[in-house]
């Protein structure tokens, strides 16, 4: 869990909107395309590490994941919640 005044701070490094930690179903959707080696990122890459959680944008298109407890703010690797799989 991301401490209350660390996740103020956060915005999305694409159109710099507040971020949100990501709701425990979708957590769950996202680590299961993963499992399944159907989820890539937008860069790309096929995800083959499992999120221990992540950041949603506030528009809720883009979760950024959490991997070690350190939040993953790239846009290349955002996980798109609407591509197949997610």
């Amino acid at each position: 869990m991301i401490q209350p005044e660390f996740l103020q701070m956060l915005r999305c490094p694409e159109d710099r909107t507040p971020l949100a930690e990501v709701d425990a179903a979708t957590l769950e959707q996202i680590n299961a395309a993963v499992a399944a080696g159907t989820l890539r990122n937008r860069g790309g890459e096929l995800v083959s590490r499992k999120l221990e959680g992540g950041l949603v944008r506030a528009d809720g298109t883009y979760v950024y994941p959490i991997f070690d407890g350190i939040p993953i703010l790239l846009i290349d690797e955002g996980l798109a919640l609407a591509q197949p799989g997610a």
